[in-house]
């Protein structure tokens, strides 16, 4: 199940999309900024070798076992649902224009009120503050909402996000799994 892509489909990947998970009433929405091209030539979220969404998770004490990537519809078993802000596929997140981040937020506004998860939680501090025009807001719970939903505001898991390491992602996600117990 496992299946390495070659370069050919990971470069085949770009401006494609990956499907989310969604599902009514999630505890929690996690919105990532957008997939890698890695994830959507494999077609499942944060797979690219290096992402620490899925030890970070497990570390964190959000599921029982470490998930793999191609598990990531069992998310659902335990209320999580993924989404991102942005559709588009790229290589790096700082390809995307502040259109798209904003556009990708008015379409998370519409996924929000559909399925209304009592969380959302964004995975990126500076595409959050692009998207939802909040030039000053810092990591963790925000002070407004998005159709009811609370906004709490994550390190990217990226391995490319050098600013946190596993024992800080940890910790901060830990925050808010204590916040929704």
């Amino acid at each position: 199940m496992n299946i390495k892509p070659t370069k050919h489909d990971i470069q085949a990947a770009t401006g494609k999309m990956i499907s989310d998970i969604l599902a009514p009433d999630l505890t929690i929405l996690f919105c990532g900024i957008n997939p890698s091209l890695y994830s959507v030539a494999v077609g499942h979220h944060f797979a690219r070798p290096g992402n620490r969404f899925w030890k970070t998770l497990h570390f964190a004490g959000f599921t029982e076992r470490l998930l793999k990537p191609f598990e990531d519809r069992a998310l659902l078993q335990f209320g999580y649902g993924l989404t991102n802000i942005a559709d588009r596929a790229t290589a790096r997140a700082d390809e995307l224009t502040p259109e798209e981040l904003i556009v990708g937020h008015q379409q998370l506004a519409a996924k929000v009120e559909y399925y209304r998860p009592k969380v959302l939680a964004v995975l990126g501090i500076s595409a959050y503050r692009i998207a939802f025009n909040r030039p000053k807001a810092t990591i963790g719970q925000q002070s407004d909402s998005i159709h009811k939903a609370i906004i709490w505001v994550l390190p990217n898991p990226s391995g490319l996000n050098a600013h946190y390491q596993l024992d800080d992602l940890v910790r901060s996600y830990q925050e808010l799994l204590i916040a929704v117990k």
